[in-house]
C-alpha cells in the first residue's frame, strides 16, 4: 500500500491548526481525543494513530483510529511493558518499520493489532515527565520520515496542554516513582553541609510552565524569540567579559562554548522550524529541547553530556526571558517547608529566601570551600552537593528526604523510605529538646571544672542564638561574610553599623572579631587580591596578608569597629599569623586609629584585646616572642590540619584521610596549649574539631577548656561535658600520648562508653 509522507512544516501547522479547532470545541474531553487521533492519522495517511495516557500508575489506551474500539479503556500497559512503555518509561521517540524486532514488543490481542507492522511512537511530557503515549502504525513495514516524526512530536506536545485542561492527568500517578527499587530514588552528592530536612521541591530558577502551545500569531511568536535571543546573547557576552575572570584557565574554554551554543545557528533555526509549523515561542524552544534530550539519552559520552548540560542551561534562560519569569522562587516567595534545587548558588541568593521554610538545599554543583556551603553551615541549613543531573530528575513540588549525613537525597520516597527517615527525625528531634533542656545550665564537668563554650557567627542573625543556645559568648565572628554577600566593597559607615549592632545584639556577651579573611580560596568579585594565579588558594594570598598589603581595607575595618565598640569591650583577632612582626604591623594598624580617635576627642572601647588565629603551625614557635602583647590565639584545627599534614582538605580524596585525633594533631595541641598557659595567653578551639562530642572529649582531656563551635552543636557539647569526669579524661589521654596506636579515636570511644559518657 502505497503512502504519502508528508513535507514539514506544513502538515505540522495542518495538524496544529486542527488541534486549535478540537480544543476550542465545546465537546467533552473524550470526544476532542477521538477527534484528534483522527486529525492526525488523516495528516500522515496513517492506518492507525492511538492515545495512551497515564491513570493510576498505568497506560490506559483512551482515544484510537485504527485499532478495535472495544480496547479503548481496557487495554492497560505498565511503564516499561510493551512499546508503549518503553516510550513513556524513557521518554523516547521510536520508529520501527517491523514493531516485533523490537525486544520490547508485546502484542495485545483485544486490539487487533496483528496485521500492522511499522510502529511510530513520541511521549507526551507535561512538566518533563511522561504522561502519555501518542503512537501510530502502519500495515506495510516501513520507517515514518523524520518530518511525520517532527510532526508528532509537535502534535504531541498541543497534546499535554489538552489533557492537562481537560484534567486527564494523574497528579496522583505522577506523584509516585515509576521504579518502585528504593534505591533507585535515592541520589549520593557530597557532604556540604550535615543535617537531615523534609520538605518539597523549588526550583531556585523556577522552570517555565508553558500554558499555550499553539500561536495566534507565528510572525508576532517569531518575533518575541529574535528579541530573547539578543537579550540572551547579551547577557553571556557581558557574563564572559566580566574583569573578575581574569585571563587564561579553564573557564574561558567554559565560557566560549557557552557562547558558541548561545550564538548557534542551528539551534535558533530549529526554534523557528517550531514556529512556523504553529507554537508558541515557549512552546518552540521546548519542542527542540524535547528533541534534543531525546537524542543524548542514546549517546554515551561524558564530555557531550556536559556540554549538552550547558545548552539545556541556555535553553531555560531563553524560556525565562521569552516569558518574562526572569525571577527566582526567593522573589516569588515560598510557602511550603522547601528544599531547594540548584545547579549552583551564591551567597547572597542564599539569603534571600525565607530561613523559617528554606529547610534544605540540594546542588548540581558545589564544594566545600564556596562561598555559599560557607553561609549554609552559619545559617544551619543541610546542602548536599555534586547531585548530578538534580535537575532533570526531580520536579516542581517532587517530596524530597534531604539526609546530608549520609550524603544522600530520596526523591519521591517510597512508605518504608518516608517512615525509616521519621524515625530517624524524630529521634533527632528528641535530642534537640534535650539539648533545649540545657539552655540555661552551665557547663560544669562532673568534678567541677567549667567550660567555656561559645558560637561561631558570621551574621547578625547569628547572634541571637547566643540566648537560644545559652552560648557563653562569639569565639569567633567571620566579618568576611559582610563582604561575601555585597555587590562592592562595604563602606565604613556600612561595616561600623553592621558592628554596632552585633555588638548590641549580644548584650553583656563578648565577641571575637575575626578581621577579613578574604583572597586566596575566598574571592571577591570586586576586589582583586592577587595578579598571579594561585596553585594552592588555602596558602596563598589571603587573610592578614592581603590586609597588610592593601592595608586601606584593614584601616578602613579598623575604624569601623573602634567606632562601633564605643564604651564596649572590643576583641580583635588576626587571621592566618605565621610570624611575629605580621601581628605587630597589624596590631599597629589598629593602635593608630584608636590613637585617631582619642585625638579627635571621640568615645573609645573601655578595653581592646588583641589575639591570632593559630592556623600557620610556624606560629606555634614564636609565641613567647609576642608574650605580653598577644592576649589570646585560637585554634582554627580545619587550616592547621590542612598545614601540618600538608593535604589539601578541599579534595575529596584526602578530606577524610586524617584524623583529628591522631597523635600529631593531639601531641602538638597538648604542647601549644601548656606553651601558652606557661606565658599567660588565653587559648582556645574554634574549628570544625570542637563542635563533635568525640573530638571535643579529645580537647577537653588536653586541657583545653576553651571551644567555639556551630550554634547547633552547642547542646550536644553541653551533655558530652556535664557527663564526664575531666580529671579521669585527663589520665587517659596522658596514658594514650605516651605510647599512641594508630586508632586513638576508637580507644577514646571505648572509654568514653565504660564511663558513661554522653556522646550521642
Amino acid at each position: 500500500m502505497a503512502t504519502n509522507q508528508v513535507s514539514s512544516p506544513a502538515t505540522a501547522r495542518d495538524i496544529l491548526s486542527g488541534l486549535r479547532a478540537i480544543m476550542a470545541s465545546p465537546s467533552n474531553a473524550q470526544a476532542k481525543l477521538n477527534k484528534v487521533v483522527e486529525t492526525i492519522g488523516e495528516a500522515v495517511s496513517s492506518e492507525v494513530c492511538s492515545i495512551y495516557l497515564l491513570r493510576e500508575g498505568v497506560l490506559e489506551l483512551f482515544a484510537t483510529l485504527g485499532l478495535n474500539q472495544e480496547a479503548v479503556h481496557v487495554t492497560k500497559l505498565a511503564f516499561g511493558e510493551g512499546l508503549t512503555g518503553y516510550i513513556a518509561k524513557n521518554a523516547e521517540t521510536l520508529n520501527l518499520d517491523e514493531a516485533a524486532s523490537h525486544p520490547d514488543f508485546q502484542y495485545r490481542p483485544e486490539t487487533g493489532e496483528e496485521k500492522f507492522h511499522s510502529f511510530a511512537g513520541v511521549p507526551i511530557i507535561r512538566n518533563r515527565q511522561a504522561v502519555g503515549v501518542l503512537c501510530a502504525q502502519h500495515i506495510d513495514p516501513r520507517k515514518y520520515s523524520n518530518e511525520e516524526i517532527e510532526a508528532f512530536e509537535t502534535a504531541a506536545m498541543v497534546l499535554a496542554e489538552l489533557i492537562a485542561n481537560a484534567g486527564l492527568i494523574d497528579e496522583h500517578s505522577l506523584d509516585e516513582p515509576i521504579v518502585r527499587d528504593d534505591s533507585a530514588n535515592r541520589l549520593n552528592g557530597l557532604q556540604l553541609v550535615k543535617g537531615k530536612a523534609r520538605g518539597h521541591a523549588v526550583f531556585h530558577q523556577p522552570r517555565v510552565k508553558i500554558e499555550h502551545t499553539v500561536a495566534e500569531d507565528v510572525e508576532a511568536e517569531r518575533h518575541r524569540v529574535y528579541s530573547a535571543f539578543d537579550k540572551m546573547r547579551e547577557q553571556i557576552d557581558q557574563m564572559a567579559s566580566l574583569a573578575e575572570f581574569g585571563a587564561g584557565g579553564e573557564h574561558e574554554e567554559v565560557l566560549q562554548t557557552y557562547k558558541m551554543f548561545a550564538y548557534d545557528e542551528g539551534w535558533s533555526r530549529r526554534i523557528n522550524e517550531s514556529i512556523d509549523s504553529g507554537l508558541t515561542a515557549e512552546a518552540a524552544i521546548e519542542r527542540v529541547q524535547q528533541h534534543t534530550r531525546m537524542r543524548m539519552r542514546q549517546i554515551d559520552d561524558p564530555l557531550l553530556a556536559e556540554r549538552m548540560h550547558d545548552l539545556e542551561d541556555l535553553a531555560n534562560r531563553l524560556l525565562r526571558i521569552v516569558s518574562g519569569q526572569m525571577g527566582t522562587a526567593a522573589s516569588m516567595g515560598i510557602k511550603k517547608d522547601t528544599i531547594l534545587i540548584a545547579r549552583n548558588l551564591g551567597p547572597a541568593e542564599l539569603l534571600e529566601y525565607d530561613r523559617r521554610r528554606l529547610k534544605g538545599v540540594v546542588l548540581e554543583e558545589g564544594s566545600l570551600t564556596a562561598h555559599v556551603t560557607i553561609i549554609a553551615r552559619a545559617m544551619g541549613i543541610p546542602m548536599l552537593g555534586q547531585v548530578k543531573n538534580i535537575r532533570q530528575i526531580v520536579r516542581d513540588d517532587d517530596l524530597l528526604l534531604l539526609n546530608v549525613d549520609e550524603k544522600a537525597v530520596f526523591v519521591r520516597p517510597t512508605a518504608p523510605t518516608q517512615q525509616a527517615f521519621d524515625t530517624q527525625f524524630e529521634l533527632s528531634a528528641k535530642k534537640r529538646a534535650v539539648y533545649a533542656e540545657l539552655r540555661d545550665k552551665e557547663p560544669y564537668t562532673k568534678d567541677g571544672q567549667r567550660i567555656t563554650i561559645n558560637i561561631n557567627a558570621g551574621l547578625r542573625d547569628d547572634v541571637s542564638l547566643l540566648n537560644l543556645t545559652g552560648a557563653d559568648g562569639v569565639g569567633l565572628f567571620r566579618t568576611e561574610f559582610q563582604f561575601l554577600v555585597a555587590a562592592t566593597m562595604p563602606t565604613r559607615d556600612a561595616q561600623q553599623r553592621f558592628y554596632r549592632d552585633v555588638l548590641e545584639h549580644a548584650g553583656d556577651k563578648p565577641i571575637i572579631f575575626r578581621t577579613v579573611d578574604i583572597g586566596g580560596d575566598k574571592p571577591l568579585p570586586y576586589f582583586k587580591a592577587s595578579e598571579v594565579k594561585e596553585e594552592n588558594p588555602a596558602m596563598g594570598w589571603r587573610a592578614t596578608r592581603v590586609g597588610l598589603e592593601r592595608d586601606g581595607l584593614m584601616k578602613v575595618q579598623a575604624r569601623a569597629l573602634v567606632e562601633a565598640a564605643a564604651g564596649k569591650k572590643l576583641n580583635v583577632m588576626f587571621p592566618l599569623i605565621a610570624e611575629p612582626w605580621e601581628f605587630d604591623e597589624a596590631k599597629a594598624i589598629f593602635d593608630k586609629q584608636i590613637e585617631y580617635q582619642k585625638s579627635k576627642g571621640k568615645q573609645l572601647p573601655i578595653a581592646v584585646r588583641f589575639g591570632a588565629m593559630l592556623e600557620v603551625p610556624a606560629l606555634a614557635e614564636c609565641l613567647d616572642m609576642l608574650a605580653g602583647r598577644l592576649d589570646f590565639i585560637s585554634i582554627g584545627t580545619n587550616d592547621l590540619t590542612q598545614f601540618l599534614f600538608a593535604a589539601d582538605r578541599s579534595n575529596p580524596k584526602l578530606a577524610e584521610r586524617f584524623d583529628w585525633l591522631s597523635p600529631a594533631i593531639l601531641r602538638f595541641l597538648k604542647r601549644v596549649s601548656e606553651k601558652a598557659d606557661e606565658l599567660g595567653i588565653e587559648f582556645s578551639v574554634c574549628g570544625e574539631m570542637g563542635g563533635r562530642p568525640l573530638d571535643a572529649l579529645a580537647l577537653l582531656s588536653l586541657g583545653i577548656e576553651k571551644l567555639s563551635i556551630t550554634p547547633a552543636s552547642v547542646g550536644s557539647i553541653k551533655a558530652m561535658v556535664r557527663s564526664t569526669d575531666l580529671g579521669e579524661a585527663k589520665k587517659f589521654m596522658e596514658k594514650s600520648l605516651l605510647n599512641p596506636n594508630r586508632d586513638i579515636r576508637g580507644e577514646l570511644s571505648k572509654w568514653a562508653e565504660i564511663q558513661k559518657i554522653d556522646l550521642e
